[in-house]
């Protein structure tokens, strides 16, 4: 199965930065927008020059906080797009949203700008988490937005974050339950990570205990994959046929654009892999991209054992985890030359990855692990 190529178009700018967010975002709504628009779709001809012949699957409009764009922004990008590419019939296209009242107002005329899928930053129903988290919305909010998204858009999907300060693992069942209820196919369940350099880091923040958070995970894989919504990606569960088409390009290693402030990308030039990645500071982006067209930082190419080596990382983040006979396609070399024989063994042994001359999977188990299992599998 060919894994796609998506466009990632990044927006930098919050009205208010959440206390655990370690994405490129900026506290900034005076912006000239129309010469954003300009600067992003100059940067996105500037890549499409170098890849003609390609189809889009997927774009993926991201943040910070996308939808403050106006629905004309959004139009004009989709449009350009598809003028600099052939598009797939069933191209997704996904809009982050926030779930405000100004955002609710403009999900009709991002429908109309060619948006038909939609991914809503809940968090939480409960006020006070959602206070906690250093959310603008109440739970009110949240499930107005998710009604009107959900008679809207064909698809949607939402994000929750659990493993907060003092939550029970009954609590969680309960959200979980709220959640199911409003579900449109697709939902994001993250755990609470306190990310060096943001402000949740520098208070000192905690979360909830590790044994308490594992029970969470548990859970959570139980009742959602009695729900018909199951796994298919550490934190990602959607109906079968429901998954982000947009995010199983970038873990089944396919190339995907990334454009703005800060965004990174993978590509496939004359059978060379490459890495991009755009100037961070949005300021400095701007500045570039308005003088030369683009503003990469930085592009590198990536050697056949490193490439291999992010297959692996991404692919067994998959329930389906990794195809032999497509790994071998894409990184140019056998799966099992880049693993360690006596670690895959032990893994086995141990219960956290199955392994076949198909493909390789981890378990249940070895995906709560997933770090210390790609330690010990990798050479």
């Amino acid at each position: 199965m060919d894994p796609g190529f998506g466009v990632y178009v990044h927006w930098p700018f919050c009205e208010a930065i959440c206390p655990y967010c370690d994405f490129n975002v900026h506290s900034n709504t005076t912006i000239d927008e129309a010469a954003w628009r300009d600067a992003l779709i100059n940067e996105i001809a500037h890549y499409a020059a170098e890849t003609r012949g390609r189809t889009v699957t997927s774009l993926y409009f991201g943040g910070g906080t996308p939808s403050l764009m106006e629905p004309t922004t959004i139009g004009a990008i989709v449009e350009t797009v598809q003028k600099q590419w052939s598009v797939a019939a069933n191209i997704e296209i996904t809009l982050e949203v926030n779930p405000t009242s100004g955002e609710q107002n403009k999900l009709k005329d991002f429908q109309l700008a060619g948006i038909n899928r939609v991914s809503i930053g809940i968090q939480s129903f409960d006020d006070h988490a959602l206070k906690f988290l250093g959310r603008t919305h109440t739970g009110a909010d949240a499930r107005l937005v998710l009604e009107t998204a959900t008679n809207i858009f064909p698809r949607s999907t939402f994000d929750l974050i659990y493993a907060l300060p003092e939550q029970t693992v009954d609590a969680w069942g309960a959200t979980l339950s709220d959640a199911l209820a409003i579900a449109q196919g697709h939902l994001s369940l993250y755990q609470l990570t306190i990310e060096s350099g943001t402000p949740f880091s520098k208070q000192g923040q905690k979360t909830a205990d590790h044994d308490i958070a594992a029970d969470m995970f548990e859970v959570t894989q139980t009742i959602l994959a009695d729900a018909g919504m199951p796994a298919y990606e550490i934190s990602n569960h959607a109906v079968p046929g429901d998954e982000s088409r947009h995010n199983l390009t970038c873990w089944r290693g396919g190339d995907y654009l990334g454009v703005g402030p800060g965004a990174h990308g993978r590509l496939t030039l004359d059978g060379e892999a490459f890495g991009t990645h755009q100037i961070h500071n949005p300021g400095r982006w701007f500045e570039i991209t308005q003088n030369q067209g683009h503003g990469t930082a930085k592009r590198r190419p990536i050697s056949a054992e490193d490439r291999a080596k992010e297959l692996v990382m991404m692919g067994l983040r998959l329930k389906e985890g990794i195809d032999q006979d497509r790994f071998q396609r894409v990184a140019g070399v056998a799966l099992d030359t880049v693993l360690d024989d006596e670690g895959l063994n032990h893994l086995v042994d141990g219960g956290l990855v199955q392994f076949s001359d198909r493909r390789i999977f981890a378990t249940a188990s070895g995906q709560q692990r997933l770090n210390a299992v790609l330690a010990k599998l990798l050479n």
